[in-house]
């Protein structure tokens, strides 16, 4: 099995990595979280692997216990949340433009496709071009910063003024820009790709506002080549029983695109190439409850699980109180 890391937060606040591997899991020594990890890595010019290796891992630990303890965290972060990006891509998976079209064909006339359908087909006839080539570019979202990122077990809030909270069960790669501007893949993680499809359906053009939410990741980051076929499920439960559950696909060999070409995609602005930012890149779904007409409330709990993960990723949703209102003053 492939190295996986993991970030720990003692009841102290005392911070740690996991490095966890097929023969068990154990502590990094010397570095307190996976940015500072990836940073030394750079330096040296080693793999992620190789660093974890050349530190040393000591100790062992029961990933499931630390989970069910509330101590593993997001993992990865930045110590300045303004400067981890939360940012993905759409109708990037076979299929997805399914639910989707579903979603906005009332707002066109029946003889036409969406604009949603004819970005999906352009992607499927464009998406995954020859080595060393640009493929068509992707539908992209803002997301936020890392003040928009949660963790295991964390909630998952829609703000008052939002009409729906729904998942986007997904994979999200985890990007280091190095000090002289290179984006470095760290690996992969599970994601709940969170989002507000009630005000997406009401207007397309309202998408950037729908994707303003939070985002979850799972414990796991997923060291090393990311796997073409991913198989997982994921469900909704509701007072502890199963309101709603679904597989879902992921990497390239269930998508439209290739990892390359939303990367290029993404990383070929220059402002996302900031040294020492982290990014949080989604790379899309194409299985919602949302499309097979469930409305979520809060207390239900997201659930989302896939090989080669070990551990799942759960989330409650809750709602904020504030209605979001703002009034700006003149200085």
């Amino acid at each position: 099995m492939a190295l996986r890391l993991l970030q720990h937060r003692d009841q102290d606040g005392t911070r740690r990595v996991i490095a966890a591997r097929q023969d068990g899991a154990g502590f990094v020594a010397g570095v307190s979280d996976v940015r500072a990890l990836a940073l030394r890595a750079i330096e040296s010019g080693r793999s992620l692997a190789e660093a974890v290796d050349a530190l040393g891992i000591s100790g062992q630990v029961d990933l499931a216990a630390e989970l069910a303890a509330g101590r593993l965290v997001a993992p990865i972060d930045h110590p300045d949340p303004a400067h981890l990006v939360l940012a993905g891509t759409g109708l990037t998976h076979l299929g997805s433009a399914e639910g989707r079209d579903k979603m906005h064909r009332d707002a066109a006339a029946a003889t036409h496709k969406t604009d949603s359908m004819r970005m999906f087909l352009e992607g499927v006839e464009g998406g995954k071009p020859a080595a060393g080539a640009v493929g068509q570019q992707p539908e992209w979202f803002y997301k936020g910063n890392g003040t928009h990122l949660a963790g295991p077990g964390e909630a998952l809030d829609m703000p008052g003024f939002a009409q729906d909270g729904g998942e986007e069960p997904e994979l999200a790669g985890i990007y280091l820009i190095g000090p002289d501007g290179t984006p470095w893949r760290l690996g992969i993680c599970l994601a709940n790709e969170f989002s507000d499809h009630v005000t997406e359906r009401h207007n397309y053009l309202w998408l950037a506002h729908s994707k303003l939410r939070q985002a979850a990741l799972g414990p796991e980051l997923l060291v090393g080549a990311v796997p073409g076929d991913v198989r997982g499920t994921s469900r909704i439960l509701r007072d502890g029983a199963t309101l709603w559950e679904k597989p879902f696909l992921s990497g390239e060999a269930n998508m439209s695109h290739t990892l390359a070409n939303l990367e290029h995609h993404h990383f070929k602005y220059p402002l996302f190439r900031t040294p020492g930012d982290v990014h949080v890149h989604f790379f899309g779904t194409a299985t919602l409850s949302f499309s097979d007409g469930i409305r979520t409330a809060p207390g239900d709990v997201f659930e989302i699980e896939a090989a080669p993960f070990t551990l799942p990723l759960r989330n409650p949703l809750s709602r904020s109180a504030d209605a979001g209102h703002v009034a700006v003053r003149a200085l």
